[in-house]
């Protein structure tokens, strides 16, 4: 199918040049990639949550232990979250600490978020999962 054409702004001699409309091929493409990446996290949307979950929660606990029983730094604890057996979703683990409350906080942006604190009787405890 043939562009449209249409005679050019203020020309009004029958021998004016034409111009072609703007193509939107491109457009619509990029809209049907975005529809389909959308769809695709609609529905894988529940595993993706459990396994940030499951990340987040494993990581909390191993940067706690990192972090207050051994004396590391942070970003050193940072590494062995992501030598862990997390798969792909340990390169998206943030973890941060609250060094009043001997707590840190992992996460995965958008996804979960899970905190472990340290005691000094019961040495790393996570927080309550909530269903």
């Amino acid at each position: 199918m043939a562009t449209p054409m249409k005679r050019a702004v203020g020309d009004n001699n029958t021998s004016a040049y034409l111009t072609r409309q703007p193509s939107r091929w491109r457009r619509n493409l990029v809209l049907l990639a975005l529809m389909l990446a959308v769809a695709a996290l609609a529905w894988n949307w529940k595993r993706l949550h459990e396994q940030a979950l499951v990340s987040a929660a494993y990581s909390a606990r191993t940067g706690c232990v990192c972090r207050f029983v051994s004396q590391r730094s942070l970003k050193s604890c940072g590494g062995d979250v992501r030598m862990a057996g997390l798969g792909r979703m340990a390169r998206f683990v943030w973890l941060s600490e609250d060094a009043a409350n001997h707590a840190v906080k992992a996460s995965v942006p958008l996804f979960a978020s899970q905190s472990a604190t340290f005691d000094n009787k019961a040495g790393c405890q996570l927080e309550p999962w909530t269903g």
